[in-house]
């Protein structure tokens, strides 16, 4: 984990230092989340706005055929049985 001391320039900016920009694989015109934490500030990546909540993945792997007995579904995967 690297570490910087960085000074708050007059108008806020705040100069992130190259060897910990490059550390991170930031580039040019990125966008970050700034979020304050108990102790300060956290810097990362905006994340996509396209993830999709669980609610939304509900049906995506549908099973068609005969239902699956819970107890099947439940048991141990026996990772030595390659005959599905």
């Amino acid at each position: 984990m690297l570490a910087a001391t960085v000074t708050i320039s007059p108008n806020g900016w705040i100069e992130i230092p190259k060897d910990v920009f490059d550390s991170l694989h930031w580039r040019n015109g990125m966008e970050l989340t700034l979020t304050a934490t108990g102790s300060g500030v956290a810097l990362a990546p905006k994340t996509a706005g396209n993830r999709l909540s669980a609610s939304a993945l509900r049906g995506c792997l549908q099973h068609t055929g005969a239902p699956i007995p819970t107890e099947r579904l439940c048991r141990p995967v026996e990772y030595g049985d390659d005959s599905l």
